[in-house]
C-alpha cells in the first residue's frame, strides 16, 4: 500500500497547464543556459492533467475548440473511471485524484498525448494485443507470492501509472518531477514513490544484460534539445496501470525542449515489434512549478502485500474445503470428517 500526501497546489498547477502551456513555440524562445553551456532543464515541473497517452476511441477528437473542452473533459473523465473492483479498490475517482483540466500542447487543447496513430490509439499487433491483455491479467489476479504482484502499487519498486517510465506518463496525483542537471548527466526524481532516474550523457549504452528498472537511458544534445535513447527495458517491470509494457526489443526515444520559461515539451517516439505494427510517437507538456517534492511513503513488503497474499491464501482454503464437502457422483454430500 502507497501513501501520499496530495499537492496543495494541483488547482494552481492545473490552470497553468491548460492555460499557458505551449503558448509559446520552440522556435520563438532561446532558454537559458546552465553553467555548463546547455539549455537550462534545472526545477521542479509538473504533467497533471486530464490528457492520456490514449484517447477513447470514437469519443473524442485530438484537438477540440477552448468552447467544447467542457464536454470533452467530461467525457474523458467518464471512460477513465472503472468501476472499483476486490482487484483495484481505489481505482476510481476520489480524493487521491488531483483535479485536472485537458493540456495544451503547440496551442492546442489536446485529448490524447498520442499524435500518430492518428486514431489515438496504441498500434497492437494482434499478438502484442493479446499478450499485452494476457499479461495485464496476469498481474491483476496473480497471486501465488511477492514476485507476481504489481512492481508499483504492491511492490513499490516504481512508481504508479508510468510515472517515471519511460515513457514519463502523468500520474492523477504527485505528478512533480525535480530536474537537477550537470554536464554529464541529468537526475529526474520523481515524486511518485521518490523514484530517481539518471540520464547519462555522452556516453555508450550499458551492456545488454544489464536492465536497470527504468531502463538504460543516455542523452546528447541537438541544438536546444535533449534526446534521449533507452534500451535494455525490462520485460519484468510493465508501467503499472499504464496501457503497455515492452519486450526485450523495445526501444524508446524522447525529446526535451523548453520552449518557455514556464514550459518543457516531451516527445517520445516508442518502438517494440514484438507488440506494436510500427512505432508510435506522442507528445506532453510539463509545466514549472514553485511546489515541493512531499514525500511519498510507499515500501515493499509493506501490510498491504501480507493482506493481499493472505487475502488469497484464505480464499484457496474455502475452495478446497467447499471442493472436500461437494456432492459426490450420486447426488449424496459428503462432509469432511
Amino acid at each position: 500500500m502507497r501513501f501520499a500526501i496530495p499537492m496543495a497546489s494541483a488547482a494552481i498547477v492545473a490552470s497553468v497547464l491548460s492555460l499557458t502551456s505551449g503558448c509559446a513555440s520552440a522556435a520563438a524562445y532561446t532558454p537559458a543556459r546552465n553553467a555548463y553551456g546547455a539549455p537550462d532543464l534545472n526545477g521542479v515541473w509538473n504533467n497533471n492533467a486530464l490528457t492520456r497517452l490514449q484517447r477513447p476511441a470514437g469519443v473524442v477528437p485530438l484537438v477540440v475548440r477552448p468552447a467544447d473542452a467542457t464536454e470533452a473533459e467530461r467525457k474523458l473523465m467518464t471512460s477513465y473511471s472503472p468501476a472499483s473492483t476486490a482487484a483495484n479498490v481505489g481505482g476510481t475517482e476520489s480524493e487521491w485524484w488531483d483535479g485536472a483540466h485537458l493540456a495544451r500542447v503547440d496551442g492546442q487543447l489536446r485529448t490524447s498525448w498520442l499524435v500518430d496513430p492518428d486514431d489515438g490509439q496504441l498500434p497492437y499487433t494482434a499478438e502484442g494485443k493479446r499478450r499485452a491483455q494476457v499479461f495485464a491479467k496476469a498481474q491483476l489476479e496473480s497471486f501465488d507470492g511477492p514476485e507476481d504482484r504489481p512492481v508499483a502499487g504492491d511492490r513499490c519498486l516504481l512508481p504508479s501509472w508510468g510515472a517515471m517510465g519511460p515513457v514519463m506518463m502523468n500520474a492523477p496525483y504527485n505528478a512533480n518531477y525535480r530536474f537537477v542537471q550537470t554536464r554529464d548527466q541529468i537526475a529526474i526524481m520523481a515524486e511518485n514513490n521518490s523514484e530517481l532516474r539518471i540520464i547519462r550523457i555522452g556516453v555508450a549504452h550499458l551492456p545488454t544484460q544489464i536492465r536497470p528498472w527504468t531502463g538504460d537511458s543516455i542523452g546528447h544534445w541537438e541544438k536546444d534539445t535533449l534526446v534521449v535513447e533507452t534500451t535494455n527495458l525490462r520485460t519484468d517491470a510493465p508501467l503499472s496501470q499504464a496501457p503497455f509494457f515492452f519486450t526485450a526489443a523495445g526501444r524508446v526515444m524522447e525529446r526535451f525542449t523548453r520552449v518557455s520559461p514556464e514550459a518543457l515539451k516531451y516527445e517520445f517516439t516508442v518502438e517494440d515489434p514484438n507488440i506494436f505494427a510500427r512505432p508510435w510517437r506522442a507528445e506532453m507538456v510539463f509545466v514549472a512549478t514553485g511546489a515541493p517534492l512531499y514525500e511519498f511513503a510507499c515500501h515493499e513488503g509493506n501490510y498491504g502485500m501480507t493482506n493481499v497474499l493472505a487475502g488469497a491464501r484464505a480464499v484457496e482454503r474455502a475452495q478446497a474445503s467447499a471442493a472436500a464437502s461437494s456432492v459426490d457422483g450420486v447426488g449424496v454430500t459428503r462432509s469432511k470428517p
